[in-house]
């Protein structure tokens, strides 16, 4: 009976990351579908000087956006170039989430399976236990 139990949510758990696996693909696609209909979308209303029209009771109107990235390679010479300019406020340091918590894992190996002092205070800890799915060998 236990052994049941588990194997039905064992098949339910991999049905559903199964589920989130489709999905995932066909969300993919359909912004990829998206961008590709807007963009000939957006060069027709061009091409047709058209500004804005209704449709359906929905407004489509024609729209520039700036957009802006650093160089590839130039990053840091960004930031630097901002903050000696007065906008420091626009640079926003991160840590990634896995990264921290694999640095934090080997700091906590390195110091007798404690956290080091100098985190105390700054970070939390927990551990979470899942199920891990993979293909089973043939």
């Amino acid at each position: 009976m236990q052994q049941e139990k588990m194997f039905e949510l064992a098949d339910r758990l991999k049905a559903l990351r199964d589920q989130k696996d489709a999905l995932e693909a066909e969300l993919k696609q359909v912004n990829m579908d998206i961008d590709n209909v807007d963009w000939h979308l957006a060069n027709h209303m061009a091409e047709t000087e058209t500004q804005n029209f209704t449709r359906a009771g929905v407004m489509f109107c024609l729209t520039t956006k700036t957009r802006a990235s650093a160089l590839a390679g130039q990053k840091e010479s960004l930031y630097d170039a901002l903050r000696a300019q007065g906008y420091g406020d626009l640079v926003y340091e991160t840590v990634n989430a896995n990264s921290l918590s694999a640095f934090v894992k080997e700091q906590i190996e390195a110091n007798d399976d404690a956290l080091p002092s100098w985190l105390n205070g700054l970070i939390s800890v927990f551990d979470k236990t899942t199920v891990g799915v993979r293909k089973a060998p043939k």
